[in-house]
């Protein structure tokens, strides 16, 4: 079922471009700014290139305006004329307060643009013809903001005109630092999308379950420790243990690593594994880890000649 639904998204989508091109932008090019490029960066940053309609000629400012009912944000963009005599416009629009950008609500928001000459001000829509395409490689574009959590997205409207989609962070427990030595290992993480009441962490592993408490060294920061005589591994086959945050209200999150923008976070986060003896048990080897979904996993293996 889902294959088919796939594709008759894709037929839509290819549908609606050839529509907006076919109809709408050669109806609107004469009174919209049309992009040439459109991205978000580092899951907060709005990067703009857009070409000017003849008609506005060369202004002498301009500026990208975001606004959402009767919110409105402004960014200064820099306007140029281009090798071919055409008029240029980039800008760069910062969302989320905590970054010092626009502190944009969940909710659609218009992008246009603001166009002033001596006293004449004139506002132009700024047009998506085609949205953004991931590219492939090592790295992916930011899903979410590295700061807040936010997730924002280029979006259009069916007549074309550019939006920022902007919705909330996930519920999620993210990783800042791992740190391991021979008595034991501390993570530090801090919640996203979610509060948590009295909580502490489990490290869960074949039918094991730790249960370690949670402390708060600055606001905003939790920290749990889990000594490793507690985990040696039963035989010779890894005891893999995960790591989830547990609340008084019964919800249940894995703590991980998901705001970056890397494909392979086991290959690109890897940590150093240490080799251990705790008192009264067999050596073993400590990998903390990253599943290739993000997820922190402690694996603890018997060493060879233990065995």
């Amino acid at each position: 079922m889902a294959r088919p639904g796939r594709a008759a998204r894709a037929r839509a989508a290819a549908l609606r471009t050839q529509v907006l091109q076919s109809v709408f932008l050669p109806l609107r090019q004469d009174r919209t700014a049309q992009l040439r490029y459109a991205a978000i960066l580092d899951g907060h940053t709005v990067n703009l290139h857009a070409r000017l309609p003849e008609s506005a000629g060369l202004p002498e400012s301009a500026e990208v305006v975001l606004s959402r009912g009767r919110q409105t944000f402004t960014a200064e963009a820099r306007v140029y004329e281009g090798p071919d005599g055409e008029v240029l416009v980039d800008a760069v629009v910062l969302l989320g307060a905590e970054v010092g950008g626009a502190p944009t609500e969940p909710g659609r928001w218009r992008l246009r643009l603001r166009l002033r000459s001596g006293r004449r001000t004139r506002v132009v829509p700024l047009l998506l013809v085609t949205p953004p395409v991931p590219y492939s490689g090592p790295t992916k574009p930011m899903a979410a903001s590295s700061v807040t959590g936010e997730r924002h997205r280029l979006g259009r409207s069916f007549r074309g005109s550019a939006r920022v989609v902007s919705t909330g962070a996930r519920p999620s427990a993210e990783v800042l630092k791992v740190h391991l030595t021979h008595a034991g290992v501390t993570v530090d993480f801090r919640l996203l999308g979610i509060r948590a009441e009295q909580p502490w962490v489990e490290f869960v592993a074949s039918g094991r379950r730790l249960e370690q408490p949670v402390t708060s060294p600055v606001p905003g920061l939790l920290r749990v420790n889990v000594p490793l005589d507690r985990m040696p591994p039963r035989g010779n086959r890894p005891d893999h243990w995960d790591v989830v945050l547990c609340g008084a209200d019964g919800r249940r999150l894995r703590l991980g690593r998901r705001l970056h923008d890397v494909r392979n976070p086991l290959r690109v986060f890897a940590m150093r594994s240490l080799a251990i003896t705790p008192p009264g048990l067999p050596p073993m080897i400590v990998q903390p880890r990253y599943t290739p979904a993000g997820n922190l996993r402690v694996t603890c293996t018997r060493m060879p000649e233990a065995g």
